[in-house]
């Protein structure tokens, strides 16, 4: 399977408020290096940059303003003088909600981000639109007929919504991507996320949409991030109604009770009968990861990558989460040789 991979992700690299404190971020350089390593030993297939996309392509599936905002974002905090990390201070919530756009840079932090957990740093622009664009190579190659590609992607991109960042993520890659495969003439585009948290932004960015099928297997929400979205009764709105499905499942899920879970999630894909196949790739359901608490071991993940070729749709396979422990290269790997057929 070929691999899109960008070295500017290493351009970011930030501090997150967790438990109370800012602290080094878990979603860091090593999480895709290590991933790539694993990647080459094993032999996946050829490793190619990403191609330069218009910034149209990201306008798709976001706003001209949220993604200004991101462009400029270190540039106005730099020019209050500071060198550390753009983190929001103070967020619209519920009985402040407007749609004004703030002024100054520390009212534009809060105004487009969910939480603490999406450092702007002098070279974030730069990686997040490198991550966007890894996508985008990736979804060119499934246009063009491959039965896969992985692109991995960072930073990942599920909890970036049409007007926020957050979660580690800025701008949607699984969205961006699957848009694009729309506006290059596929009539249907079926994303599947199976990251242990729910893609919350993906959700908002299709909620009314018949022609994105958004299905998300999640920790319930009820205990774990995002905490405000991802439950089961929320199905779409609109045109969109029904093409929303969430399974969230309880603490501790193991692979007997997972599979499941997956084997109704394929079957909703399977009846939509999409052109192409978006996976939101998270590894983080693994059963060591540090902000986690399913029980996947690294042998579920090739069963993992099996069942989604089961649907015998292109797939494009997009890198979200997954944290720093060594199995993450594994896992990802592993998923990838169980599409392609290949066990070791």
């Amino acid at each position: 399977m070929l691999t899109v991979f960008s070295h500017n992700h290493r351009l970011h690299h930030g501090s997150e408020l967790k438990d109370g404190a800012v602290k080094p971020s878990f979603e860091n350089p090593q999480r895709a290096d290590t991933v790539l390593a694993r990647i080459t030993r094993e032999r996946l297939g050829e490793v190619i940059a990403e191609q330069r996309f218009d910034r149209a392509c990201y306008v798709a599936a976001h706003s001209e303003r949220y993604v200004s905002f991101l462009e400029n974002a270190w540039t106005e905090w730099a020019a209050t003088g500071k060198t550390h990390d753009a983190l929001p201070l103070v967020w619209p919530v519920r009985d402040l909600a407007i749609d004004q756009e703030p002024g100054f840079i520390d009212g534009k932090l809060g105004f487009y981000a969910m939480d603490a957990g999406a450092p702007i740093t002098a070279g974030t622009w730069q990686a997040v639109r490198s991550s966007a664009d890894v996508a985008l190579t990736g979804m060119e190659q499934i246009i063009a007929g491959a039965r896969g590609a992985f692109a991995l992607c960072r930073p990942p991109g599920h909890h970036a919504a049409r007007e926020y960042m957050g979660g580690y993520c800025y701008l949607n890659n699984a969205a961006i991507a699957a848009q694009h495969c729309l506006a290059r003439g596929a009539k249907r585009v079926a994303i599947l996320d199976v990251d242990f948290h729910h893609g919350n932004g993906t959700q908002n960015i299709f909620y009314d949409r018949d022609d994105v099928l958004f299905v998300s297997i999640h920790g319930d929400p009820f205990t774990a991030y995002p905490y405000f979205s991802g439950f089961a009764n929320e199905q779409g709105v609109g045109r969109g109604l029904g093409y929303n499905v969430n399974y969230p499942l309880a603490k501790g899920t193991d692979w007997a009770s997972y599979q499941v879970a997956l084997g109704e999630a394929l079957k909703r894909v399977e009846g939509y009968q999409p052109d192409a196949l978006v996976i939101s790739l998270g590894v983080d359901t693994f059963e060591h990861d540090p902000i986690s608490h399913f029980r996947l071991t690294s042998t579920d993940f090739i069963r993992l990558g099996e069942s989604i070729a089961g649907v015998g749709v292109p797939t494009l396979f997009v890198m979200e989460g997954g944290y720093m422990v060594d199995e993450i290269g594994i896992n990802a790997v592993n998923t990838l040789q169980g599409y392609d057929g290949v066990t070791r």
